[in-house]
């Protein structure tokens, strides 16, 4: 996680960098604040992942000596075959859809569909050889 929270924090240090040059020469206030947002919004995510890469034991991404040999083995559980995914995706544009356009009732039935698939998501049931 080293890796990318200096990537992050590159891009923080543009973004606030750009956002003072842009500040001087244009005079112009609202693209200035938003690019202290964006690099504020970049500054958490760095921070993120430098809060994590202290927690978790380092990886072979964070060595610069390291084999490609190194980064065999099992990674992680990644649910090959859920159909969750898909309809959290969906019913979350539809409710940003909703909201754009302020259909309350639209809002919703959006919100309940998008709780449903949330829950579906977190409380998915695993069968097969290696699950219990």
């Amino acid at each position: 996680m080293k890796v990318e929270a200096k990537i992050f924090n590159m891009i923080t240090g543009f973004f606030f960098l750009s956002a003072i040059v842009y500040g001087v020469w244009s005079h112009e206030p609202v693209g200035t604040v938003a690019l202290i947002l964006v690099g504020g919004l970049s500054l958490l995510i760095g921070s993120y992942f430098q809060f994590v890469a202290r927690r978790i034991e380092p990886r072979p991404e964070d060595n610069p000596d390291a084999e490609i040999s190194d980064g065999a083995g099992e990674l992680g559980f990644f649910s090959p075959g859920s159909y969750w995914p898909a309809g959290l995706a969906a019913s979350a544009a539809f409710a940003g859809i909703a909201l754009a356009f302020f259909h309350v009732v639209l809002i919703v039935i959006s919100i309940g569909v998008l709780l449903i698939m949330v829950a579906g998501l977190v409380f998915e049931y695993h069968t097969g050889p290696n699950h219990d």
